[in-house]
């Protein structure tokens, strides 16, 4: 098992932008951002499959591995994960989401994690009506800490997704699939919304 990275400065001080790995953005006058922070070679399929959550209405984020080998050293937990871009983004976020990668082959399955059950609870029953086979998030997976980066918009809470290996390579070969897996986590988050107060967006 690789060790990886115990903070974004420790990553930063070893590893060169451009060439150990790329950041990008794309900030929207929207109230989402959906983010891939262990993107490119460090958990495959993630950045993509947030780019297309993200659509062009909502904002997004993604830290990408892109070295040759030994990428999974760039994966900085979520609870430490810090980078300067990404904080100026969940500042500005009130509702966050987080694509992430599960190692399963097997099976092709979600599980959601984070502080916002409401906002779970809507894109798990979308997930679910799509065909999507969701599981119940085991322990260290749950994303209740506070600090994890889909905790940091400003509502406080947000929601973490945990997809496996295997559904991560069908979403990536199969366009139609990945349509219908963003559009689905799109109209939980559009049901979440809506039932938001005024202010809140």
């Amino acid at each position: 098992m690789v060790e990886s990275y115990k903070s974004f400065g420790e990553l930063e001080g070893r590893e060169t932008e451009g060439q150990d790995y790329t950041i990008r953005s794309c900030l929207r006058n929207s109230p989402v951002l959906v983010m891939a922070p262990h993107g490119g070679k460090i958990e495959p399929g993630t950045t993509e499959i947030a780019e297309a959550i993200a659509g062009v209405d909502y904002s997004f984020y993604t830290f990408e591995g892109i070295k040759a080998d030994g990428n999974g050293m760039l994966h900085v937990q979520s609870h430490l994960f810090e980078e300067p871009r990404a904080m100026e983004a969940v500042k500005d976020a009130e509702i966050v989401v987080t694509v992430h990668g599960h190692a399963e082959r097997e099976d092709p399955f979600v599980m959601m994690g984070g502080l916002d059950t409401s906002l779970k609870s809507e894109i798990e029953g979308e997930l679910r009506t799509a065909g999507f086979q969701i599981r119940e998030a085991t322990q260290g997976l749950k994303a209740i800490d506070p600090a994890n980066i889909c905790n940091r918009g400003r509502s406080g809470k947000g929601v973490q997704l945990e997809i496996s290996r295997r559904l991560r390579d069908s979403l990536r070969t199969d366009k139609n699939c990945l349509r219908d897996f963003a559009d689905a986590v799109r109209r939980g988050i559009h049901l979440y919304v809506s039932g938001l107060p005024e202010k809140d967006h």
